[in-house]
């Protein structure tokens, strides 16, 4: 049991919603079944009592016949008798001119009037005693009916629980299957989930229509599975970038080392060292961008703070030597949710492609966008072509000799911008700019910061 419990949700969920029903139901069945059932019986001791009182009150008015039979004022209380102090029955209805005396109590001079219940040897009777006069000697007036079915048997309880059990029965079943049609797109998330392996991560779980929690629960799902492709991607990118990038330099190096061992004679040893530390300077450039690009978006660099963008370029502008001019027009307050750190870079980055391609002039501008912050850079260099905007993201990406400035570049610089903008829930692109190169970076605005006490 304690297994299936564990193992079934849809079970838990149709036998707790059992259980609830059963809590609700069967005590308003109880609680329905006496109150009907007290309905009746004050509905059969009014109708008796009236009979009765009637009766005493035609006696002692002198209008009723003694000897004959007493007529029934209302047919449903059909058992009459006149009974003296004695136990003699004086005057009976038709029902009951054979019957012994219906019941052995007397009220009181106190209380004139007694409902009760009595079994006579062939059925039980709902009757009302009155007292005709206040003397001791006075005769009692006992008025009644045979018990109702309702009251007299189980038949009003035998149907109210059967009628209970039914809806018991269908709240469970009903739940059995709401439940199963709505767990049905889990389960095929979770097939679909099996089929997943780390050899492909493209693969999506199929998203129910609508907005509840099983739709948003996959969401949440293909949101993960991408940054486990992206991640993987990344793995698989580092590893190949690293192979092909690495390799030349590292073969320049080997091919220097190899020839002063070769012939140590004709060796410059200064131009060998100076040869032998650009190489590594630019082995070390591209390992540093590689590993930044692995890490970017993870959970190492996860913690975030509130950046002030306009603060951000001029600190960045003031660390800087640049050769080209920079104009700024930076709008205060414009605020992200960021990693100060990869912020920081991804403005160095654009600002040193900025550079690299200027004539003349370098603008940079932050602006706040309704929920967007924007940062712009241009250069006045030479315009990229609509069909090279999304291309020079990519790694290691050079365009034509135009642009082949980079001289000391990794090639990285432009993709570690795009990654820093995407794990910023953010994008970088190139917008239309005449007579030069403009780069836009959109970020969400953070949200206001909350008054003390609010």
């Amino acid at each position: 049991m304690a297994r299936w419990w564990a193992r079934s949700l849809r079970g838990r969920v149709t036998l707790i919603a059992t259980a609830i029903a059963a809590l609700v139901f069967v005590p308003v069945a109880v609680a329905g079944v006496a109150v009907a059932k007290s309905v009746v019986a004050a509905a059969v001791a009014k109708d008796t009592r009236d009979t009765a009182e009637r009766i005493a009150y035609e006696m002692r008015s002198g209008a009723l016949p003694m000897g004959a039979a007493i007529p029934v004022p209302n047919p449903s209380v059909d058992l009459i008798q006149i009974v003296a102090a004695n136990g003699q029955v004086l005057a009976a209805s038709d029902g009951a001119r054979n019957l012994p005396p219906l019941s052995g109590v007397r009220p009181t001079v106190e209380t004139r009037v007694v409902s009760t219940t009595n079994c006579l040897p062939t059925e039980c009777v709902h009757l009302s005693a009155v007292r005709v006069t206040m003397y001791a000697d006075s005769p009692v007036v006992y008025a009644g009916r045979r018990t109702p079915d309702v009251l007299a048997s189980r038949t009003l309880e035998i149907v109210v629980f059967s009628e209970v059990a039914v809806v018991i029965t269908l709240t469970a079943w009903a739940t059995w299957l709401i439940t199963g049609r709505a767990l049905r797109p889990v389960a095929t998330m979770r097939a679909e989930l099996d089929e997943v392996h780390a050899g492909d991560l493209s693969r999506r779980v199929t998203q129910p229509s609508g907005d509840d929690e099983v739709s948003q629960l996959a969401r949440s799902v293909n949101a993960t599975l991408s940054r486990l492709e992206r991640s993987a991607l990344q793995q698989r990118q580092f590893a190949s970038d690293a192979s092909h990038e690495l390799r030349t330099p590292i073969a320049g190096l080997r091919a220097q080392l190899e020839s002063a061992q070769l012939y140590p004679d004709d060796t410059d040893v200064e131009s060998l060292v100076d040869c032998a530390l650009r190489d590594t300077d630019r082995l070390e450039a591209i390992i540093t961008d590689l590993l930044l690009l692995a890490r970017i978006g993870s959970r190492v660099d996860i913690v975030r703070e509130r950046v002030d963008l306009a603060e951000l370029v001029r600190q960045e502008l003031i660390a800087r030597s640049d050769k080209v001019p920079v104009q700024v027009d930076l709008e205060p307050g414009v605020s992200v949710d960021g990693v100060r750190l990869q912020l920081a870079r991804l403005l160095t980055n654009l600002l040193d492609n900025a550079q690299r391609h200027a004539e003349s002039l370098v603008r940079v501008a932050v602006r706040g966008e309704g929920s967007v912050a924007t940062v712009a850079i241009e250069n006045d260099g030479v315009e990229i072509a609509t069909e090279d905007r999304e291309r020079i993201f990519e790694r290691f990406t050079r365009l034509d000799a135009a642009r082949s400035r980079d001289a000391g570049g990794t090639g990285l610089g432009l993709a570690i911008a795009k990654d820093v903008a995407m794990a910023h829930r953010g994008r970088i692109g190139v917008e239309e700019c005449r007579g030069g190169a403009r780069f836009v970076l959109r970020l969400p605005l953070a949200p206001p910061p909350r008054c003390p006490g609010g």
